[in-house]
């Protein structure tokens, strides 16, 4: 395999690497097995800065163009989340997760996927497709939406204008934990409900699931005070099918140091087993302790 593509963020400088690709094939293998059965390494690669990636990945996938700030999609569809949602698939995330549902060429290679849109052509893009559908909710997924500051902002601006709309920001939160200032600009928009979604339970969690810094965790968590202190809504969801009940439980109680809502506001993620999860899961040997089949997903956690 290729090794990492390495790019510092504009400015340069030292730091952490930062990896665009994913390094973090066959993690688990490496104590287990010997080392790596593709490099042949014996240990595994450094984590990344998951703040720096993002930004990183924010020079692949928008770009301003006159007074216009464009982001990358691929995808405008109807969903059947939440009882029913128009969702713009976006290009590129911070995060690499292990058993992300996107494809690899949408998880590695961004640039690559889809192409690049005004916010408000990606608005009425969304508008017509919920209108159609009888829907009154819209989200950006496939990809980080925080990524693109000015974009998400405008495009909140032109689903705001639209009236009637409710907007889900489902987020990593690594963007907003690391500068309070995002979580006050995203406090204006009524429209807007997060959902920060949690790489497991805590610091270990998050690095067996993502092969970032474990620091990266306890900025989610601090997305989260940062959104409540700006008076944005929103909640915590959590994907738990790699995490004992005890490690939940301990969670729970790290939500009630932020602020007791959170812990009883707490969404339970588990894996969906499609095809591409069931091979990228087994190739880095993460064995869920639940999961679903897409067919047979309980009508509670659409």
């Amino acid at each position: 395999m290729e090794g990492p593509r390495d790019a510092p963020p504009k400015g340069g400088g030292g730091g952490p690497k930062l990896i665009l690709c994913n390094p973090w094939r066959n993690a688990p293998f490496f104590k287990r097995r010997g080392g790596d059965p593709h490099t042949g390494a014996t240990r595994p690669p450094r984590p990344y800065d998951p703040v720096r990636r993002h930004l990183a990945i924010e020079g692949l996938v928008s770009k301003r163009e006159g007074s216009a700030e464009l982001r990358r999609y691929y995808r405008f569809r109807a969903d059947r989340w939440y009882g029913g949602i128009a969702t713009a698939d976006a290009s590129g995330c911070g995060l690499l997760c292990k058993f992300c549902w996107t494809s690899d060429r949408a998880l590695y290679r961004p640039a690559e996927m889809g192409d690049l849109y005004a916010p408000g052509d990606v608005a009425s893009r969304l508008a017509r497709i919920a209108d159609c559908r009888g829907f009154r909710q819209i989200r950006v997924s496939g990809g980080e939406p925080t990524i693109g500051r000015a974009h998400l902002l405008r495009l909140l601006d032109e689903i705001d204008s639209l009236k009637g709309y409710a907007f889900i920001l489902e987020t990593n939160g690594i963007l907003i934990g690391c500068d309070a200032s995002y979580a006050e600009d995203l406090s204006k928009y009524k429209c807007l409900h997060a959902r920060v979604s949690l790489k497991g339970c805590d610091e270990e969690d998050f690095f067996a699931l993502t092969g970032a810094d474990p620091e990266g965790f306890r900025l989610q968590l601090r997305a989260l005070g940062n959104l409540l202190d700006a008076g944005v809504e929103c909640h915590p969801a959590v994907m738990a099918s790699f995490s004992p009940p005890s490690k939940l439980e301990a969670l729970a109680d790290r939500l009630r140091g932020i602020d007791r809502g959170l812990a009883n506001a707490l969404e339970i993620e588990e894996l969906i087993l499609y095809d591409r999860v069931a091979a990228r899961i087994k190739r880095y040997g993460l064995k869920p302790l639940t999961f679903h089949m897409p067919g047979r997903i309980p009508r509670e956690l659409i």
